[in-house]
């Protein structure tokens, strides 16, 4: 379906469907007495009832217009062809779809698969445009419906608050059957493992060694998550003990200290870096920060690889002080000024009108500004696949190359997988773990926001 002209035919009805609304209200507000609504409720809710009976139609051939157009094709082949079940069958409709594209196919086509293919497009050609005049049509009647609607007396305003409502409602579902959709295939896929894989064993291991075998030989290997799960902590831990001091320290100063021209400068440049694509940092790291690291560890003693822990993390570091100096200044500059010149009026200097006042009364934010940096460093993946090692071992030294969940999922998922053996399924598990930890996070988070919003407001 041409997704352009479908845009083009909802944009042209819902503006044909406003002006009709509300050039009708403007005409009865002119010769049949006041309105209960002003015109731009009765123009949307004209748009309204134009648009939802278009929206449908569209909505009922995207669910059922590739089951009509597979019925086509298999109606198309041979008897022969078309009594096949399974790959076989399935081959054919594919070929037979790939001609009608326009992309080439492995070997001679036969004369019943471009006959097919030319009634396959014709077919097309012909739903597309009873798609498209059957989605004006019902649009036309509904706007059509809207304006005989249209009276003086006419709540339109409340009609289209409730139909506000009832779109915001059902984003609200979808947000939340997507999280609940996301739990039950990590939870579904994580059971699996475990019937391979003891979660003793799993939460609770020191080694990670899957060995990849056959699904048929059973499971094999250790799947400890302690490495993966320090690895992951301890790059999370040294990204955050660069970007809080600095993304804080650059908040305070653009909200305190610095002048307008010098924040609308800096604030920008700042905020650049995270625009920036993860696999830059990754390179950068990779070529720039670790060779760094190594040459400064041996001038000063100290053993450091250039793939390590540290320069993923201190990478990662300068990655998400834009999560934390953008976010923290905001909050910052929302706390009431009546605060600050209550403060210096008392003869607080401005540092500790800062320490004392300003911050505490912008730690709930401060903290969520923290806690999504940390989620963004716990959930990070390229720049740990290219800096940190890829070494599933507990190390205690920062300058050792390790491993972390996000990057074994990678690995783990990496070719050809068919989720039946316990070397893919762990994905899942690890998956999982993941969640939980970024929900313990946002529990935390809410916590300390609550806790502390009573205290100020």
């Amino acid at each position: 379906m041409n997704t352009a002209l479908v845009a083009a035919l909802l944009l042209l009805l819902l503006g044909f469907a406003y002006q009709a609304g509300w050039s009708r209200s403007r005409s009865l507000a002119t010769t049949g007495g006041r309105l209960h609504s002003r015109p731009v409720y009765h123009g949307s809710l004209a748009a309204i009832w134009a648009l939802v009976p278009a929206l449908l139609v569209l909505a009922l051939w995207t669910l059922f217009g590739t089951t009509a157009t597979r019925a086509y094709i298999i109606a198309q082949l041979p008897a022969e062809i078309a009594s096949q079940t399974g790959a076989a069958l399935e081959g054919a409709i594919a070929r037979i779809r790939q001609i009608e594209s326009g992309f080439g196919v492995v070997g001679e086509t036969a004369p019943y698969e471009n006959a097919a293919a030319q009634a396959l497009r014709e077919f097309r050609l012909l739903t597309f445009a009873v798609v498209l005049a059957s989605a004006a049509g019902t649009g036309a009647i509904g706007l059509w419906l809207a304006r005989r609607r249209i009276t003086t007396a006419l709540r339109a305003r409340n009609e289209v608050e409730k139909a506000v409502r009832i779109v915001l409602i059902a984003c609200s579902v979808v947000a939340i059957l997507t999280t609940v959709g996301i739990v039950a295939s990590l939870l579904s896929e994580a059971i699996r493992f475990f019937t391979f894989v003891s979660p003793a064993d799993f939460f609770f291991g020191t080694v990670w060694n899957p060995r990849f075998s056959t699904t048929g030989s059973g499971p094999s290997g250790e799947y400890g998550l302690l490495p993966l799960l320090w690895g992951t902590l301890m790059v999370a831990g040294i990204a955050i003990a660069v970007a809080l001091p600095i993304g804080l320290m650059t908040a305070i100063y653009l909200s305190q200290y610095a002048r307008p021209r010098v924040r609308s400068t800096i604030k920008p440049i700042v905020e650049v870096l995270a625009g920036i694509p993860t696999i830059v940092y990754g390179f950068f790291a990779l070529v720039t920060v670790g060779p760094f690291l190594a040459t400064l560890g041996q001038s000063l003693g100290l053993q450091i690889r250039a793939t390590s822990a540290l320069t993923a993390g201190v990478v990662m570091g300068i990655m998400i002080i834009p999560f934390i100096s953008s976010l923290s200044d905001d909050v910052i500059r929302q706390v009431p000024r009546a605060m600050r010149d209550g403060s210096l009026g008392l003869g607080a200097t401005k540092s500790e009108t800062i320490k004392r006042v300003i911050l505490p009364a912008a730690l709930p934010g401060i903290v969520g500004a923290f806690l999504l940096a940390v989620s963004r460093a716990i959930g990070e993946t390229m720049i740990v696949v290219l800096a940190a090692g890829n070494s599933p071992y507990l190390r205690l030294n920062p300058g050792e190359p390790v491993s972390t969940v996000t990057v074994t999922i990678v690995n783990q998922l990496t070719g050809d997988t068919d989720f039946a053996s316990p070397q893919s399924l762990v994905a899942f598990a690890l998956g999982l773990t993941l969640f939980a930890m970024t929900l313990v996070l946002n529990v935390a988070a809410l916590y300390i926001v609550r806790r502390y919003r009573e205290q100020y407001e």
